[in-house]
């Protein structure tokens, strides 16, 4: 919680702050990277930041946490926490990392508001600050003890057991141990951070959704390939059966809850990979509480991994599966045709709702399911890439 004296000067500077605040992440990447360029080699995405969209997921998330401490101040994000210290321990984040963020982001602060930053501004946005690191680092150490790796050292060589094409752009990769290994058990849902090496030597890290449910003999994980991924590229061209992979531990917070309530899983894209891989999990524990399955594609031709999408929603007794296409083929229902439409889908009392895909995606469905009374509290979400839905 804020001090009083913090309260009062983050309430008064926020409007400042948030105006300014893309400026502000903007110029504290441009000083991270001149400091330690290595950052941007080998941790940060470097499409991301060419695009922007990072500094635009930093704003969003130091606007959004600052303004819940002056507004909340009994509580805490703790939603928004999870996921970026799960984002942060897929990539190895240690406690000292913080201290470097901290010193080039309050120079930016300085140079871009100027007057503004007197020494009771400063110290009252350092407290916002510590409090969101120290927060984060309890749940990212937290997050390593769990898997019983040392602090920030998630990486381990995994082998490529075999690979299959599921679309023209979509490879699937199973993973085996590299040491002979067991394969650790994750929670359906959860993605692993991939290490690889390009040309130029920089080791770009990337994150990509397990496919296979937990306790499977391999690791699965499907990957799409982006026109400008260095990553994707990468993995399509050059990875093959034998090939070898560093990868991490597995993270990320949009898990399945053991429980008897109905569920909505729906996805776009190659965002069903998480949604397979809770079907299976549900199909092997033998669930029997109805289970609501949607996925959107431009086509079936497109539909990563559709043949066991739709088999897993076949396998469930309690399970009705709702497939749209853009493009669909032949016989397919015309009222599944096009973006998705939950109109005719019934929603029961008391759903949890999971959702994967493309921003756009996902609000539109999160508004229809709304709209049908689910409660806010009771819509999951996992976003590829920077999450920018706090930064919209």
């Amino acid at each position: 919680m804020l001090s009083e004296t913090a309260t009062a000067t983050v309430r008064a500077t926020l409007p400042a702050v948030g105006a300014a605040v893309e400026d502000i992440t903007a110029l504290f990447y441009e000083k991270l990277f001149a400091a330690h360029p290595e950052l941007l080699r080998d941790l940060f995405n470097r499409g991301n930041q060419a695009a922007g969209t990072q500094r635009q997921a930093l704003a969003g998330s130091i606007a959004g946490f600052a303004t819940y401490l002056v507004e909340r101040p009994d509580e805490r994000p703790d939603a928004m926490l999870s996921r970026i210290a799960h984002k942060h321990a897929s990539l190895g984040v240690t406690s000292g990392q913080y201290k470097v963020v901290h010193q080039h982001l309050f120079e930016a602060i300085a140079e871009v508001l100027g007057d503004v930053v007197t020494p009771e501004v400063a110290a009252a946005w350092d407290e916002v600050y510590w409090l969101m690191a120290g927060a984060l680092i309890a749940i990212e150490n937290r997050l390593y003890a769990e898997h019983g790796v040392l602090k920030g050292d998630t990486w381990r060589d995994w082998e490529v057991a075999g690979r299959t094409e599921e679309t023209a752009d979509v490879a699937t990769f199973r993973l085996r141990p590299a040491d002979g290994g067991s394969v650790p058990v994750h929670k359906p849902g959860q993605y692993v951070s991939v290490q690889v090496e390009l040309p130029d030597g920089a080791r770009q890290i990337r994150q990509y959704s397990i496919s296979c449910a937990p306790g499977s003999p391999l690791r699965t994980i499907a990957v799409k390939r982006i026109g400008d991924g260095e990553v994707s590229q990468h993995l399509h061209a050059h990875v093959r059966e034998g090939s070898r992979l560093r990868v991490s531990a597995s993270y990320g917070d949009l898990v399945l809850e053991d429980d008897d309530a109905p569920l909505l899983l729906a996805s776009a894209g190659i965002g069903c990979t998480p949604i397979v891989s809770m079907l299976e999990h549900l199909a092997a524990a033998g669930h029997t509480a109805p289970v609501t399955v949607v996925h959107a594609d431009r086509s079936p031709a497109t539909h990563p991994l559709r043949t066991d999408h739709g088999l897993l929603v076949e396998k469930l007794a309690t399970a009705s599966g709702h497939f749209f296409y853009e493009q669909p083929g032949p016989g397919h229902p015309a009222c599944r045709t096009g973006l998705v439409d939950l109109s005719g889908v019934d929603v029961l009392a008391g759903t949890r709702a999971y959702l994967c895909g493309p921003l756009p995606f996902m609000r539109a469905v999160r508004e229809q399911l709304l709209a049908k009374g689910v409660p806010a509290a009771d819509i999951h979400y996992e976003v590829f890439g920077p999450d920018l839905w706090m930064a919209a």
